[in-house]
């Protein structure tokens, strides 16, 4: 297995956070006074930056940042925890840090959030920094994040692999022109992967192993 430093995706990816997410947003809207979308519909929202999702709906830049402060209320009192590991994943990551990789994550979420999480994984210390969107939204989309993995590790992007479910994992990456591969277990699927121009797809966390070893 070749080294190299992989960047993983949190929602979607390590965890599936439907729950918390769903629910913080649903909150959110509900203080808004805006009317909550169907189920199927707030699952669109695990991935993209908070304020990318709440633009549309709510239109003006204030009400949007009232609606971001309303969501990280309820998550840091409850949605934080409201998560399930998926299967196998943590042994994934284990193995991999075991066989000599550095890595990190690299998500969307917001970065104090993002720790709280991860630090609470039982795989959690696998993970060299934990990069995450800033409480203004200045860092929030996925090139911006990898910029910043990229500094703050000291970092090229030829040496890194992007992990992640949705299709801004693998536009991030290649934006950077590194090496995509996006996860069938998560929340985008494989047409919006294959769309996105990833590289590879693991159908699950041993099959991710497989193809980060080719």
């Amino acid at each position: 297995m070749s080294r190299t430093t992989l960047f993983f995706d949190l929602d979607g990816t390590l965890i599936d956070s439907a729950v918390g997410i769903t629910r913080c947003v649903a909150h959110a809207l509900e203080r808004m006074d805006h009317p909550v979308p169907p189920q199927e519909e707030l699952r669109r929202w695990i991935g993209p930056a908070l304020r990318t999702s709440f633009a549309p709906l709510l239109g003006e830049a204030a009400r949007v940042e009232r609606a971001v402060e309303h969501y990280r209320e309820r998550f840091e009192s409850h949605g934080w925890s409201e998560h399930e590991i998926y299967p196998g994943i943590g042994e994934a990551v284990i193995a991999l840090r075991q066989a000599g990789h550095r890595l990190a994550v690299v998500t969307a979420k917001n970065e104090p959030h993002a720790r709280r999480i991860v630090e609470h994984l039982p795989f959690g210390d696998c993970f060299d920094d934990i990069v995450g969107a800033t409480a203004d939204g200045a860092i929030s989309h996925k090139p911006e994040l990898i910029a910043e993995a990229l500094q703050r590790l000291s970092l090229r992007a030829p040496d890194c692999t992007m992990i992640g479910d949705r299709h801004m994992d693998i536009e991030g990456a290649r934006h950077h022109r590194m090496r995509g591969v996006g996860v069938l277990w998560g929340f985008g699927g494989e047409a919006e992967l294959r769309a996105a121009g990833a590289d590879a797809l693991a159908r699950n966390p041993r099959h991710l192993l497989d193809l980060l070893a080719a």
